[in-house]
């Protein structure tokens, strides 16, 4: 069984080095996290599904007039989108100008389905909704209105939107919301307006020019709605041992005993493993060297590390073409390109990673690593996410999560690569994911990132 056991965790503990590998790997492929996912947007009315009889629509596909005399009620000049709502966002919004009323104002926009009968004002079939200008009613899917805001006339700018968080519909007008309704339509959605009296006109904004209304401030309130309802929920015992797990796993030393200074006073003296079935000891496991090494790495000081190393844990340097080994003597090569010592970084590298080349899983960062000497401003390349701080903290966390593995009192070999704090957050995630998912995997990716400098900026 003893020998069963320790072939078990000396397999988990090379798929800890592979992990940290992937990690630094992603660093080349990192993308903003504020960006919206990709998803093509409305940029003209689609002249091909419209009610053509009845209005024209300009060259530039922006602008719509009724050119018709209206002797019927469905003699209605309707014009979607060339495309539906995009849906992985918090908001989509857009506006029109109305140029002119014509002679009795009977604009709407709103929101319709692809299969809308086009003879038809947004609201007056099912799977449509529309605020109609002559009336300020809006309309949801059968002919009576419902009272909702203003009427609106020639010179006016009127807008709408769609909150996914809240699963709404929105309306503007001159850059103030009118007011909101549920949204209970489901299917692509197409931003849609029409026109319906003699000389009626309208110019649409999707975004090409800026908005009347202030979308960025809605934004920023509607995530403030949401993180207002996450701190609603008070968990003081809980997160304090949470937080000390993480410093713990980390080994954060210094900080550690700055933070439980500062909550003597505050929070009752509960650990974590009364609450959680935590046993601290696995994390408190060496945790001076842990503090040390980290210290050393993220200074830079690369050759000190690894002398620490194999002085304090030789095991795990004894195999130099390890997955650890080889982010660690990366991490040195990227230190002598980061001073400028290029000369002694081609030695350093002719002598260190040369071992790994021709080694798959090792070949693409191996080059990636050279290519740093073909730059004037490597900072500035493809391959400058090398040089952040962040590629330190990887080799620091692989170093980290190593010792903890060599702890001979350890269970789960895989409690070495997160502290309790993240894996709260990866189940954060998955829970946020799949709220979405349930909603039609409709509104705003999860992005923790985002969340917490939101927060940050909040209390600024």
């Amino acid at each position: 069984m003893s020998n069963n056991t320790n072939s078990t965790n000396g397999h988990s503990d090379r798929d800890l080095g592979l992990w940290f590998l992937e990690q630094s790997r992603l660093g080349s492929a990192r993308v903003p996290t504020d960006m919206d996912e990709d998803e093509e947007a409305p940029t003209e009315l689609n002249t091909i599904n419209s009610s053509g009889g009845f209005l024209v629509v300009s060259p530039d596909k922006l602008s719509a007039k009724y050119t018709n005399v209206n002797l019927h009620g469905h003699d209605v000049g309707v014009v979607q989108a060339n495309k539906p709502a995009p849906v992985k966002r918090l908001v989509y919004y857009f506006e029109i100008y109305v140029k002119d009323a014509g002679t009795k104002g009977q604009i709407a926009i709103g929101f319709t389905s692809e299969s809308f009968k086009m003879r038809r004002q947004p609201g007056w079939e099912a799977n449509s909704c529309g605020y109609h200008g002559d009336d300020g009613l809006l309309y949801r899917g059968h002919g009576k209105g419902e009272a909702f805001g203003p009427t609106y006339t020639s010179g006016d700018i009127v807008g709408g939107g769609i909150n996914y968080a809240s699963q709404e519909f929105f309306f503007t007008k001159n850059g103030a919301v009118v007011g909101t309704v549920p949204k209970d339509m489901k299917g692509p959605l197409f931003p849609t307006i029409a026109v319906h009296s003699q000389n009626e006109e309208v110019n649409v904004n999707f975004g090409q020019q800026p908005f009347a209304f202030d979308l960025k401030e809605f934004e920023a309130q509607e995530r403030m709605k949401q993180q207002r309802m996450i701190e609603k929920f008070s968990l003081p015992t809980v997160s304090h041992g949470i937080v000390r797990s993480y410093l713990l796993h980390y080994g954060y030393e210094d900080t550690l005993n700055s933070f439980d200074m500062a909550s003597k006073t505050t929070v009752p003296p509960v650990h974590i493993a009364q609450e959680n079935g935590f046993d601290e000891q696995d994390v408190v496991f060496a945790l001076t060297e842990r503090k040390t090494l980290r210290q050393l790495i993220r200074n830079g000081e690369i050759d000190s590390a690894l002398g620490k190393l194999r002085e304090w844990y030789p095991q795990i340097v004894q195999d130099d073409k390890s997955a650890t080994c080889f982010l660690l003597h990366c991490q040195k090569f990227i230190e002598l390109v980061r001073v400028g010592a290029l000369e002694e970084a081609v030695k350093y590298g002719r002598m260190e990673l040369a071992k790994f080349f021709g080694l798959p899983v090792f070949e693409d960062l191996v080059q990636d690593c050279v290519a740093l000497l073909a730059y004037e401003r490597p900072q500035e390349s493809s391959v400058g996410y090398l040089l952040e701080e962040s590629q330190r903290e990887v080799v620091a966390d692989t170093v980290n999560a190593m010792i903890l593995s060599t702890n001979p009192n350890l269970k789960d070999s895989q409690s070495c690569l997160h502290s309790y704090l993240e894996r709260l957050l990866r189940q954060l995630t998955a829970c946020c994911l799949e709220r979405r998912l349930l909603s039609g995997d409709q509104g705003e990716a999860f992005h923790l990132h985002r969340v917490l400098n939101s927060c940050k900026k909040a209390r600024c």
